[in-house]
């Protein structure tokens, strides 16, 4: 029984580090100059960090928030 949870949190443990890697790296490829799809990567890092984290998962609520703005602008015209 102590072996599972041992491994469970090991699991947790690589997921987080996972999570904040590809977040630095999408972090990386959002700066001007950085070829790359930035905020993709972000998006990704977040959905990884959002099991562990709140605040991942309130950023990633309002990132929809925010796109589904962008794509009512579109659809309705208005830019």
């Amino acid at each position: 029984m102590l072996k599972w949870k041992r491994l469970k949190s090991i699991r947790a443990a690589v997921r987080i580090t996972l999570g904040f890697v590809v977040l630095l790296a999408g972090l990386i490829l959002a700066l001007p100059g950085v070829p790359g799809p930035g905020i993709v990567v972000m998006i990704v890092g977040l959905v990884i960090l959002a099991d562990h984290f709140h605040w991942a998962r309130r950023t990633l609520d309002w990132a929809k928030r925010k796109a589904e703005q962008a794509r009512d602008r579109v659809r309705g015209g208005r830019l």
